[in-house]
């Protein structure tokens, strides 16, 4: 099935060197860190869909979920370089490394971006019986009742739980943190009153915001999303320097020829920035990034470093 893109897209100008003007010679492999149906599962198909008519070759999605990303991760790291296995996967793999002593493999060292594919917007809720309407009076609420306070996380390490230790840290509150197995889970118990607090994706609390269920605080995020520009980002809420911005990436095994990386750059970031791609995601409430290597490099391994000092400050043991 033909999936037509803009002309400006299919006269795209590629790298010359041999290797890349070769590539690809058979279907490309897409390994999802997730399983089907989530986010980052959800974003691969879309820009798989496109490959064929812009490489020649099929873009065959598989989804190795389990060990917060690192099942997905060691299998890419391990496959022959050359741009045919590929790794899609979310923040969860710049946590990895701080959460788990003996991974089978570097996500650093043996992993290298293609580009930052997209970004989801998280927001801050709580149970609407709460005497809070901003994160400046959950604030000083908590102040006032430290240790009283719990929040609900997809478990030790998750990106929830992190955005929540970021947010203890940096407005110096004290809430008590309770794991659960999925983010359904957590945010049932939130709506029920059971749980004060939990990070969620926007499109996923945005229909219980609406029926009155959950109380929409402020994104987590660096900017405000474009689904809800009129809701404050935390750090504009009274807490500077915060910002956890949930996102998803393509990488490939380290010593995957540079010409190659151009290769998959040029394509794949000019699918994200398509108005029908861009489009798509809107209705999805994510937000297409799109950007070269350097800079995807740049900012996952500063994204690692980040949550290195988190993992840290909060005392979070790895296993």
């Amino acid at each position: 099935m033909k999936h037509p893109l803009p002309a400006a897209i299919l006269a795209c100008t590629l790298p010359g060197a041999a290797c890349a003007q070769t590539y690809p010679t058979q279907p490309i492999r897409i390994i999802v860190a997730a399983g089907a149906g989530f986010g980052v599962d959800t974003s691969s198909r879309m820009v798989a869909q496109y490959l064929r008519e812009l490489l020649g070759q099929p873009g065959v999605v598989e989804n190795r979920p389990g060990a917060g990303g690192a099942l997905a991760g060691d299998f890419v790291a391990k496959a022959a370089p050359d741009g045919h296995t590929l790794l899609t996967t979310s923040i969860s793999h710049s946590v990895l490394p701080s959460i788990h002593k003996n991974l089978p493999y570097s996500p650093e060292r043996d992993l290298v971006p293609i580009t930052i594919m997209v970004n989801a917007p998280n927001v801050l809720v709580a149970h609407p019986s709460l005497p809070m309407k901003s994160v400046k009076e959950l604030i000083a609420y908590a102040k006032k009742r430290p240790g009283q306070i719990d929040y609900a996380s997809t478990g030790v390490g998750g990106p929830s739980h992190l955005a929540t230790e970021l947010l203890k840290l940096l407005a110096g509150i004290d809430l008590v943190h309770v794991p659960y197995k999925t983010t359904g889970a957590g945010m049932t118990d939130v709506m029920a009153g059971r749980v004060a607090l939990m990070f969620g994706s926007f499109i996923s609390t945005r229909a219980h915001v609406e029926q009155g269920k959950l109380r929409l605080l402020a994104t987590a995020g660096s900017k405000r999303a474009l689904a809800a520009p009129d809701l404050p980002t935390i750090a504009e809420a009274g807490v500077p320097g915060y910002a956890v911005d949930v996102w998803y990436a393509m990488l490939a095994p380290s010593a995957t020829p540079r010409p190659v990386l151009e290769k998959l750059n040029a394509v794949v970031t000019r699918i994200l920035h398509a108005p029908e791609v861009t489009k798509k995601f809107a209705t999805l409430g994510l937000e297409s990034v799109g950007q070269d290597l350097a800079a995807s490099d740049a900012y996952v391994k500063s994204e690692i470093a980040k949550w290195a000092k988190v993992v840290r400050a909060a005392n979070i043991t790895p296993d």
